[in-house]
């Protein structure tokens, strides 16, 4: 007897791949280029999507298949998404608390702006290195270091790519880093190998970051701080606030627990909860008030623009922009990865790489393009690996060699994209879309660089021990 036979899916060809891909990428540049389409993100990831599916369709998947390539597409990152919620509430609470409108009033007594940009930097990056996440360092210390950096004159989008610079160089640093446990996981090395084979671009690019700061430090020099001002800043936020040491116990708890290596989430919860007690106390909160917060975010009125334009802000309802923003990426980068027409460009390329000085650059370059694309960072993390790990093993490179250039291109990069869950969020925390911050995102773009140029003159590439690079099969 004989039974009906399940059509076999196809894979897709070189060239229905290169116009496809064309095709999404065409979309997002003109849309947000030449319509500025910024505000309307979600309609061109929208629209992207659906050509995706209809590729989908066309290579014989049926609508079943493309909903659970959608879901799969979720699950991972979904406590990345839900991430988004907690920042929102942590911003609101710790300022309905005082926390961080008690910081910014001290740190006007302390930073200066000549050395504001300097200090900040290691600010960020330190936090980052002792709690192993750039967002909780962009959701505390960042939110401080703009509103403090705003009342000294300084440009809002130099401030944003100091914050995401710093935070990176940490993040990537740190042994705590989910990204520093991932990509040496994937390449087959171990984490304090992959860090150590890190330090030959990510140190110079972050000297020659700390130099740029330092300089441009002296041109901010002469912003003499307008004491006026500043204490019209001060007299509004402790008119508003009851101003207190006692109201950073929340940004402290979530900092220790991290560096402890507590789950984030739990360390946000727990940060966000202690956030009460203390608000009821020193700002006479209500319950009802609080959770209304927690919700809408935090609002009030003190009749000194900036200040206003700093703290009200939060709560889940402030996120959901982001969110969505997220959630519509990563199933873009589901279908795409679905189709498998970014698996066979990237499997084109490596084919026609003829010399391993160039495998680092192209692999770079791999992941930054996977995260553009993909619109999520671990996406593109595991599929650069994959595409590459076995290219590096036949050319004698070392697997630490693969994990740093998959940092150096996915890790790095992921903020610099405003539809990617690191983009969206960094705009959400700090106020700055990630195309503007991008031309002052000095330490992330200078290691791109850097991760591309050095292996490609001989420089840090990294062979195994007694052996020699092999030519590559194309070479060959």
């Amino acid at each position: 007897m004989d039974t009906e036979q399940k059509p076999q899916r196809k894979e897709p060809g070189f060239s229905l791949s290169a116009i496809t891909m064309t095709i999404v990428i065409g979309v997002m540049i003109i849309g947000l280029l030449a319509f500025h389409l910024a505000d309307e993100i979600h309609i061109l990831l929208l629209v992207c999507a659906l050509i995706m599916a209809g590729v989908c369709m066309s290579l014989g998947d049926k609508w079943d298949d493309i909903l659970k390539a959608m879901v799969e597409g979720l699950v991972k990152p979904m406590p990345a998404l839900f991430f988004f919620f907690l920042i929102g509430m942590a911003v609101a609470v710790w300022i309905q608390c005082g926390a961080l409108p008690s910081l910014i009033y001290y740190g006007l007594n302390i930073l200066s702006p000549g050395w504001f940009l300097l200090a900040g930097t290691l600010i960020c990056s330190i936090t980052a290195i002792a709690t192993g996440s750039s967002w909780t360092t962009a959701g505390t210390v960042g939110v401080v270091l703009m509103g403090i950096g705003m009342t000294m004159n300084i440009p809002t989008p130099l401030i944003a790519g100091m914050v995401v610079g710093g935070a990176y160089f940490g993040d990537k640093m740190s042994p705590l880093s989910d990204t520093t446990n991932l990509a040496p996981a994937v390449a087959g090395t171990d984490v304090f190998t992959h860090v150590g084979a890190m330090l030959y671009t990510a140190v110079p690019a972050y000297v020659l970051t700390l130099i740029i700061y330092m300089i441009l430090g002296f041109r901010y020099a002469g912003n003499v701080m307008d004491m006026q001002q500043v204490r019209a800043i001060q007299d509004a936020i402790s008119g508003e606030f009851s101003v207190n040491v006692l109201t950073m116990l929340p940004l402290l708890l979530t900092l220790v627990l991290s560096v402890m290596r507590f789950p984030a989430i739990p360390s946000m919860l727990a940060g966000i909860g202690l956030a009460f007690p203390l608000a009821a106390f020193l700002q006479g909160t209500s319950l009802s008030s609080f959770f209304e917060v927690l919700n809408y975010g935090f609002e009030c009125e003190t009749g000194v623009e900036i200040v206003d334009s700093l703290l009200n802000r939060g709560g889940i309802q402030g996120m959901m922009w982001t969110f969505s923003l997220g959630f519509l990426a990563l199933i873009l980068g589901a279908l795409i990865t679905r189709s498998g027409v970014m698996r066979v460009l990237l499997a084109k390329l490596i084919q026609r790489v003829s010399n391993p000085k160039y495998y680092p650059a192209m692999t770079v370059l791999t992941g930054v393009f996977g995260c553009g694309c993909l619109g999520e960072q671990y996406m593109s993390l595991v599929i650069t690996g994959e595409l590459w790990r076995d290219a590096y093993e036949d050319v004698n490179l070392k697997p630490e060699m693969l994990s740093r250039c998959m940092e150096e291109g996915a890790t790095v990069s992921s903020p610099m994209f405003p539809w990617t869950t690191c983009g969206a969020y960094m705009f959400e925390a700090l106020g700055v879309t990630p195309f503007v911050y991008l031309p002052f995102m000095f330490f992330c773009l200078i290691q791109i660089l850097l991760a591309i140029l050095l292996p490609m003159l001989g420089w840090s590439l990294l062979v195994k021990k007694d052996e020699a690079p092999k030519e590559s099969a194309a070479e060959a």
